[in-house]
């Protein structure tokens, strides 16, 4: 799709919005061959490419200025073998469609906790999610991955096939080649205890929660995010606009201790909201709203940390005086069996920090991005004992 065509603008977009970025063409990978056309036809005419899955890498790399970006999405197959609790999925399936899948075996790979990202780009990220400190990252989870290179071969990259390449992908980001298929570990995953559970956002409770996901077994995982609560349903109208904890949580354990899991959590007092509850692993992705909806632009800032108390009173004072139109402080808790696999076996290089932490602002103007950067900036620079992004 060149820049001539009617829906152009609309193929040259991703989740995020913000500069001017404005690609010379956009391809639509339909199989590996296409793929193999795309790369060899941007390296004969020297241009950048950009690969997009998802479209949800907020430095808006599935873009590239007057590049070839090319988009994989259409390479959504997938078959499970749950004999040997593998499965095998084109790279620009979604993680929600993985999932479902999947769990028709009772079985799961985690990939992040949002549903419509592509495998693919999690999976080079590294992929932090739901079943994190149960089973480790998604790329510890990756047996085998097929890449084109960008002379345009066709490689398989495994523990025995081309094994540099394969610890490169794992956690390297997509600067190795574009990857379009690949197969993955599963793990028995039927029903979870898992919802959302909302607290006020008090410095207190920030490092409480922290405290008790840190000490919690490793079947639990939980991405927090203290926030200006919108206008959510179960959550009564007096509450919205105010400062609160909304918390995903989800146990892969036994469901029978799940209550003792949850027990600290529920302790550190003043619940808004309290959704956990056994459900099928597949509804921790619920669908996501805003369909249509304006690209949001946003500044955002990531710190790898050990700890997150020195940036809790900031957090609320920030709540407190926002700006934007949302703005967001999320963690995250890992170790567990991220912490299993050796630091030195994989590209990805944080293994040895228990916490991913990020403030974002979103913004309606990009006239608004300093401030927003200014917000974000500052309050990461409170996290001292850590550096590096996801």
């Amino acid at each position: 799709m060149l820049a001539s065509d009617a829906a152009f603008a609309k193929a040259a977009t991703v989740f995020y919005g913000g500069d001017d970025t404005i690609p010379a063409a956009v391809a639509y990978a339909r199989d590996l061959d296409d793929v193999v056309v795309a790369v060899r036809h941007a390296r004969e005419n020297d241009l950048e490419i950009a690969v997009r899955g998802g479209g949800h890498s907020p430095a808006r790399h599935g873009l590239t200025d007057g590049g070839l970006v090319l988009d994989v999405s259409g390479l959504d197959s997938m078959s499970v073998d749950p004999d040997t609790r593998t499965a095998t999925a084109g790279a620009g399936l979604t993680a929600g469609a993985y999932t479902a899948s999947a769990a028709e075996h009772g079985l799961a790979t985690g990939f992040g906790d949002t549903g419509t990202v592509s495998i693919g780009g999690i999976t080079v990220a590294g992929g932090a999610g739901f079943l994190s400190r149960a089973s480790g990252l998604t790329i510890d989870n990756l047996l085998r991955a097929q890449v084109v290179t960008a002379d345009g071969d066709v490689v398989e990259a495994s523990e025995r096939e081309h094994p540099d390449l394969f610890w490169a992908l794992r956690g390297g980001g997509g600067n190795f080649g574009v990857v379009t298929e690949l197969t993955f570990r599963l793990h028995p995953v039927a029903k979870v205890t898992g919802g959302m559970l909302v607290l006020p956002a008090t410095a207190d409770i920030i490092r409480g929660f922290a405290a008790a996901a840190e000490a919690a077994p490793r079947s639990l995982s939980a991405v927090s995010t203290a926030m200006i609560a919108p206008p959510m349903p179960f959550l009564p109208p007096e509450l919205h606009g105010t400062a609160v904890l909304l918390s995903f949580m989800c146990d892969s354990g036994d469901a029978a201790a799940a209550p003792a899991v949850y027990q600290p959590f529920r302790d550190l007092g003043g619940v808004l909201a309290d959704m956990i509850a056994p459900i099928p692993y597949p509804q921790m992705f619920p669908p996501e709203g805003n369909a249509g909806a304006p690209a949001p632009i946003v500044a955002l800032s990531t710190a790898m940390v050990d700890s997150i108390d020195s940036v809790a009173d900031a957090v609320v004072g920030a709540l407190a005086n926002p700006i934007g139109a949302m703005q967001a402080f999320q963690f995250r808790i890992l170790g567990g069996a991220v912490r299993d696999m050796p630091h030195e076996a994989t590209a990805y290089a944080h293994r040895d920090r228990l916490i991913m932490a990020n403030a974002v602002v979103a913004v309606t103007d990009r006239d608004e991005l300093p401030q927003a950067w200014a917000r974000v900036n500052g309050l990461t620079a409170h996290l001292a004992d850590g550096q590096g992004a996801y």
